[in-house]
């Protein structure tokens, strides 16, 4: 559990961050993005919700549900090699928009919300790297964080506003939704994915 705001990294490490987090908004809704949809009653009083929004609520500054999320996701997440687990917290200002549609800068609507990527990390060809701190080369195997395998937005935004009955979980790939981490996390059932919703439309055309 590594913690270190933003704004203290070098400006060219935000950027590699934040383009790593804003992939898992990427796709198709339906494809690449799945809505998932938490019952009345999980809302009300559920483990998995309460969990959610305390890491919200505390922009990730507590300590015990930032271990409960990582343990729930270790536990639950089955992929080949070494993974990178991103969580982040951030703020959106929602502009108010007057009658006509323009745009008001006083808006007092604040969208808050968490990001979080799991990233497989890529072993690189062994090579020669300079160490500046020996003034030597040596051997050393580079390790690189690819794109998300899989993430979430929480809360869902719709209507301009948060919606904590929501949640917008990302997959990399269609067909391959993981399933075990969203029933960790979420304890909800996700729509079917495109290629699911393919697979039984496509047994009705050879019926018929």
């Amino acid at each position: 559990d590594l913690e270190e705001p933003l704004s203290q990294m070098p400006p060219e490490e935000v950027e590699l961050y934040f383009g790593l987090l804003k992939k898992t908004l990427s796709g198709k809704l339906g494809k690449n993005l799945l809505d998932l949809v938490f019952s009345t009653q999980q809302v009300a009083d559920s483990d998995e919700h309460r969990l959610l929004m305390s890491l919200r609520d505390s922009e990730l500054q507590d300590l015990e549900a930032r271990q409960a999320f990582y343990q729930k996701a270790v536990e639950s997440l089955h992929l080949e090699g070494s993974y990178l687990l991103l969580l982040a917290h951030d703020t959106y200002d929602v502009p108010t928009k007057a009658k006509d549609g323009a745009a008001l800068e006083d808006g007092e609507n604040v969208f808050s919300y968490i990001l979080c990527a799991v990233c497989p990390v890529k072993e690189g060809k062994p090579g020669l790297g300079y160490y500046a701190g020996d003034n030597e080369f040596h051997c050393f195997a580079p390790q690189t964080v690819a794109a998300p395998e899989c993430g979430f937005l929480f809360p869902a935004f719709d209507g301009r506003a948060a919606n904590l009955y929501n949640a917008l979980f990302y997959s990399k790939k269609a067909d391959q939704i993981h399933q075990e981490f969203i029933d960790a996390v979420f304890h909800t059932a996700p729509p079917m994915s495109a290629a699911e919703q393919k697979e039984p439309f496509q047994s009705a055309l050879r019926e018929g």
